[in-house]
């Protein structure tokens, strides 16, 4: 027997109530219509038309944002 973990998976309906007020449905599919310039396309998975997102790999990108590329340098108040 393998001792691996199972891994995590949720439709982007559900990514809301998984991490109430963080998240809104529109902003998931925001982030999957955009996965290629974002990152976020180690967080998806298909399986023919369904798209998931894997949790783990979720918390992990969400971990490693640091707040979109804003410039202080470059964007004086």
């Amino acid at each position: 027997m393998l001792n691996q973990q199972l891994k995590r998976f949720a439709p982007p309906k559900k990514i809301p109530s998984l991490f109430p007020g963080a998240f809104t449905e529109s902003s998931i599919r925001w982030l999957i219509f955009n996965e290629k310039i974002n990152g976020f396309s180690c967080c998806v998975k298909r399986i023919g038309r369904k798209v998931l997102i894997d949790i783990d790999e979720f918390e992990s990108w969400v971990s490693k944002q640091t707040g979109g590329g804003y410039d202080k340098a470059k964007h004086p108040r």
